[in-house]
Order: C-alpha cells, then structure tokens, then sequence
C-alpha cells in the first residue's frame, strides 16, 4: 500500500510495539512504519497508580527505551489501559483472569485509556491521552464460556477484543474505536503532522 504520511526527508517512523492490531491500524492509514521494535519493559502499576499516570508512563518508557537504542529517527509507543472507575484490569494470560474481567464488565460501562507517545529525532517527546467508553451488555454463562472457549482473550488488556467476537457483547461506545483496538489514529495523525510528516503526492 502507498504511504498516506510521509516523514521527514533522511527519517523513518519506528514502532515500538509487537501488536499486531497497531501495526495494522497505522498500515490502513498508510502511515508506513519502517521498523518495529518491542520494548521489553516491566509493565506492572506503581502502589496505587491510576490508569492515565499509568498508561501514559508506559507509553513514554517503551518510546524512550527503543530511541535509547536507535539513531535519529521517529519512535511512535502506545499502551492500552482498560480500567473500571480507578481499577486497572490486567492483560489477561489465564481463563481465571479472563472470565474475572467479564464478570466485572458485564453489563456496566467501563473506560479504556490509550497513551501514546512520539519521541523526535531532536530529542522531543510528545504524548497524548484517548479516552474511550465502552458499555457490555449482560454476560451470561453461555456467553461468558463461549468467549472463554475463543481464546481472544489472551494477552488482551481486560481480557477481550473488541474488534473480533467480543464485539458481540457491546451496547455502546463513546469516544474514539480505534483507541479501544489499540491505538487513536485521530492522535497519532495529529502527534506526526506536527512532527513535520505530511501527505505523500496524490500521483
């Protein structure tokens, strides 16, 4: 696919993020990514961290840990924080944490914070919060063992995927969609133009 947004002359736009969500949202836009580098980072909450501190503390560690070994070059992190009133539910790795995250999500609303942070070559670090609301209708067993038996659950942050068969279950959403899939391309755009990208020529 052709880029959309095309950096700087002599620079290039690293994602620093193995998701395979990300990389697909910003590929849709054409906002072409000429590296992706995971930061390797302990993710675990400070005592009594609430959810924006938290995931836009994430966002600029992945972001600085990657320009710390990278050379003059754009380095774009996110993290998705889903969280009901001040708690932070995990990224889901066992059924157990899963279907904890479905009972308490089931049939209230419940809010997902993405930071995002671009780390310029000049040194700049810029960061940005989304906020989305997303309500679920009411689970029930059957619902809640049929979304268990997918598996999408894994690794997912509160243990599901809007995107896919978790998307069955929502009643409303309010704010940006992609920043629930797991990255707010209205951001993102607005964090690289004025960074200095710009739209590719039409021809």
């Amino acid at each position: 696919m052709k880029s959309y947004f095309t950096p700087p002359p002599h620079h290039h736009l690293i994602l620093a993020s193995q998701s395979p969500r990300r990389k697909q949202l910003l590929a849709d836009a054409g906002i072409a990514v000429q590296q992706i580098i995971a930061a390797d980072i302990d993710e675990t909450p400070a005592q009594a961290e609430l959810p924006v501190p938290y995931a836009l503390r994430m966002a600029r560690q992945k972001a600085e840990v990657i320009t710390a070994i990278t050379t003059g070059q754009f380095v774009l992190a996110a993290d998705t924080v889903v969280a009901c009133g001040r708690r932070i539910l995990p990224k889901a790795e066992t059924a157990e944490q899963a279907l904890a995250c479905l009972d308490l999500l089931s049939g209230r609303a419940h809010r997902v914070y993405g930071g995002i942070c671009l780390c310029l070559p000049n040194g700049d670090v810029r960061t940005r919060l989304s906020v989305s609301q997303v309500k679920f209708r009411v689970l029930d067993k059957t619902d809640k063992q049929a979304y268990l038996d997918s598996g999408e659950w894994q690794g997912k942050a509160g243990g599901y995927a809007i995107q896919s068969r978790a998307g069955l279950y929502i009643r409303q959403i309010t704010g940006s969609y992609s920043n629930i899939v797991g990255l707010d391309m209205h951001q993102v755009a607005g964090l690289l133009m004025g960074a200095g990208f710009t739209y590719a020529d039409a021809g």
